[in-house]
């Protein structure tokens, strides 16, 4: 079948049973497969098939509950049309498009006007729809501030300031006559007076109040019952009675309960928009990494122009201290660029003419020219934006339960306060209705569904942001939670434990005739006509350590063996025993070191000049130098490591010695496609099994672990192959991703426990008359704020923290230097 996904803002919601509910209409849609809200991050996912519905309809759905699914509009400017039809036919193909809301195209005045949903399409793309229409669009014109988001939560926190401000003004007075009449002080006349108490509440209950009626009438319209229903009953029981007393019969008033508890919750409501604001920064963060213009060269001159209208194929220059707006590859130039914000790694990465860059990072040095290969929502920098942005609005199985109990909270609550004012009016303290509604009153507001709506939502989306600004994405909620059961870890070797590619591990003197860069310069200088991986390795290893190589003559190929070349007038052999026993030179001075090295894993090659035997050059794909470190941590965490390879056993078990993994568990000669079989065994016997690889080869082995780890770097990373990217390229990214999620599910723990313990005593203690109204409203408006500020705590956490003061290159293996036969 066919499906779509799309994320959507939603403004509006004031609690979790707001979610709820707009969750339960989405899901009853029809076409929509799945549709999950997140509270905290003021987000919905939904899966649905564009046949049946389209995200027009889903923004109907949400809007007419009474939310709002806050959009951009653009307009632009549209050349090439004569006529109504060209304006008709323009609208449509834009109101077709994924991500757009509504087109409007006036022909009198040339102008198209789009709304429109930017993670899902661009400016750029709609102007590629005019053009592919055969029209042109020029000039995009923003009518939306960059910003907008933050001004927003900006705006809505300066409105509940002055709310407060309001509200805490009136409700001062109010709290001075309940003190005063608590420890007998007199007061003045005026404020003794009841009509001056009913003159401080009123605005207070109506005005600064007003939202809390608005969001229960919404709610209650649509059939269903939110946290502002308790708020708008608990505060109206006190007021309106406390009116009564006031007008038609003799009575105490509670005026200072209405508004003390309005002026609290308002207060909580502006600190947990803030708190909020702090959960969603790593998004911002990355946002803020994006080129705003590029410079391209056009016709041979230089232009800026907005990063959105770069098309792929443009060549782009890049100065000193830019940023690169793009992805691209170098043409021409040479520079350091700093990558840390998308991978996390700190030391800048030098780039050259056919090396690719990444959009978002920072040129540090020198000038370059690229082209542009990914743009718009292409962009690595996007897709990561786009991974964060899923994952933080996907749901945790831990939080199902939470949510089936906010869906029916409300209700209940109300339930138990009807239960609570009869049970108090008719038997407890018979026709005491102040007592009654006191305690109505209380159970009405100590109850907070937000701190259970926010309790895993706030976590996962700072535990992800956390895992993002470390180079680790993680693709969702359920992964997460899911990584922290890992109890047995899978691991490719090639490209994940080691390097991927061969290099130049030893050169061995067979005796005292030459040295060991005249040597290795032969051999290399050789090697220079093959274009053998082995071969390349070698010449690679010379030229790093600064050797001059020459032409070779006479280069012969020889398949399966190795080669023959002339080399400053002296003939070599360079290849394996059969070459030499071939040509009659005699391997058993050589013998015992070349088995050496390949019982270390190494290829071997011997090296004959003028027919006699001058010693031996070694080749591996060599471990990174953190692989030991992440798999002694794994180790550390009572996770079994287990390495998996294609290559011969004892090629494997080599390597596996080099990093600490048990020969037992190594898994060698098994073919790609029976990986996933292996991944299958282990499942079979009760392990929740994680498997980290490349994410091609891999993919299958990937999919059928409990937790896929895929490994790259930059642009090279297959971000569909795993549950969980790790952008460095770095094996120290695996116990790092566990470490933050046991963190993460420790701080989802908390919340919940505290949520859960906050409810379950918090009502009954109300219930029975313990709990004044105006302590149970200070309660329930700071519990949801401690919620999301010990979320934020995850912020402070390192997942790379096991190891902070180890020493980074104490794995990294280099050419050893020359040594003699034993």
């Amino acid at each position: 079948m066919n499906k779509q996904k799309v994320t959507l803002k939603v403004a509006g919601m004031d609690c979790a049973a707001c979610a709820a509910r707009i969750e339960r209409k989405l899901n009853k849609v029809d076409g929509v497969n799945n549709a999950a809200v997140n509270f905290a991050a003021e987000k919905t996912t939904i899966e649905f098939n564009p046949q049946s519905t389209g995200v027009d309809k889903l923004v109907e759905t949400i809007t007419d509950l009474g939310y709002r699914v806050p959009t951009e509009r653009v307009d632009l400017k549209i050349s090439g049309m004569s006529c109504a039809s060209c304006a008709a036919k323009i609208e449509k193909k834009l109101g077709h498009l994924d991500g757009v809301f509504r087109s409007n195209v006036n022909f009198a005045m040339e102008k198209a006007t789009v709304e429109f949903e930017p993670s899902l399409i661009s400016i750029a793309d709609l102007k590629k729809t005019v053009s592919d229409a055969g029209y042109q669009a020029e000039d995009a014109e923003k009518k939306f501030d960059e910003d907008k988001e933050k001004l927003e939560r900006q705006r809505e926190t300066k409105r509940q300031v002055n709310l407060l401000i309001l509200s805490g003004v009136l409700s001062l007075p109010l709290l001075t006559i309940m003190f005063a009449e608590l420890f007998n002080i007199p007061l003045p006349s005026i404020m003794d007076n009841k009509l001056f108490q009913f003159a401080m509440a009123t605005p207070v209950q109506f005005i600064a109040g007003y939202q809390f009626y608005r969001g229960a009438f919404k709610s209650l319209k649509n059939g269903s019952a939110n946290m502002d229903v308790l708020i708008a009953l608990g505060t109206s029981a006190a007021y309106f009675y406390s009116v009564g007393a006031t007008f038609f019969y003799q009575g105490h008033v509670y005026y200072e309960t209405a508004t003390i508890i309005i002026t609290l919750i308002i207060l909580g409501r502006m600190l947990e928009s803030v708190a909020k604001g702090r959960t969603s920064e790593a998004i911002k963060k990355l946002m803020d990494l994006q080129a705003k213009k590029a410079r391209v060269i056009r016709d041979g001159q230089e232009v800026d122009i907005p990063v959105e209208e770069v098309q792929q194929g443009d060549l782009v220059l890049v100065r000193p201290g830019e940023k690169v707006p793009v992805d691209g590859q170098i043409k021409d130039g040479h520079s350091t660029l700093d990558e840390s914000m998308l991978t996390g790694e700190s030391v800048p990465v030098d780039k050259g003419e056919g090396d690719e860059v990444i959009g978002g990072t920072i040129n540090k040095h020198g000038s370059f020219k690229f082209e542009a290969t990914k743009v718009g929502s292409d962009t690595a920098l996007a897709q990561i934006i786009k991974i964060v942005e899923e994952a933080q609005g996907s749901k945790a199985p831990i939080q199902r339960m939470a949510d089936v109990i906010a869906a029916y909270f409300v209700p209940a609550v109300v339930g138990i306060a009807t239960i609570t004012f009869l049970g108090w009016y008719f038997f407890a303290d018979p026709g005491d209705l102040a007592r009654a509604l006191i305690n109505f009153t209380a159970v009405l507001v100590i109850a907070c569904p937000c701190a259970l709506g926010l309790a895993t939502p706030t976590s996962i989306m700072v535990g992800t942001g956390k895992g993002a600004e470390n180079g680790i994405l993680i693709k969702g909620g359920e992964h997460l939670e899911k990584t922290h059961k890992i109890n047995a870890m899978i691991m490719d070797k090639t490209g994940t434990i080691t390097r991927g590619e061969p290099s130049l591990t030893d050169v061995i003197l067979l005796g005292d005739d030459i040295n060991e860069d005249e040597l290795l310069q032969m051999v290399a200088s050789a090697e220079k006509g093959s274009e053998h991986p082995l071969g390349e390795a070698i010449v690679d290893g010379a030229k790093e350590k600064g050797i001059k190589l020459v032409d070779p003559r006479e280069f012969e190929a020889i398949p399966g063996h190795g080669i023959k070349a002339k080399v400053n007038n002296r003939n070599l052999l360079i290849g394996n025993r059969r070459l030499l026993s071939n040509n009659n030179i005699d391997i058993s001075d050589l013998e015992k070191q070349v088995h050496k090295l390949e019982n270390e894993g190494k290829t071997a090659m011997m090296v004959v000049v003028d027919n006699k035997p001058a010693g031996v050059v070694a080749v591996a794909d060599t471990v990174k130098h953190t692989s030991a470190q992440a798999i002694k941590a794994l180790q550390d965490m009572d996770i079994d490591t287990i390495m998996i390879t294609g290559d011969n056993q004892r090629t494997a078990e080599a390597i596996a010695r080099q990093v600490g993994i048990p020969p037992e568990n190594v898994l060698a000669e098994v073919l790609p496609q029976d990986k996933a079989r292996e991944v299958n065994k282990l499942k079979e016997e009760g392990k929740v099994v994680g498997m980290v690889g490349d994410g091609i080869n891999d993919a299958p082995a990937l999919a059928s672990a409990d937790v896929g780890f895929a490994i790259g770097t930059g642009t090279d990373v297959a971000m569909e192959a795993g549950d969980i990217t790790l952008m460095k390229g770095d094996l120290r990214g695996v116990p790092a991703s566990i470490t933050l999620s046991r963190d993460t599910m420790k701080n989802i723990k908390q919340n919940l426990f505290w949520a859960f313990i906050y409810n379950s005593l918090g009502i009954p203690v109300a219930a029975l008359g313990f709990l004044s109204p105006i302590l149970a409203g200070a309660a329930m408006a700071f519990s949801s704020v401690s919620v999301v500020t010990n979320a934020l705590r995850l912020k402070r956490f390192d997942p790379y923290r096991y190891f902070k003061g180890e020493e980074k290159n104490s794995m990294r293996m280099k050419p050893e230097p020359a040594r003699r036969p034993e």
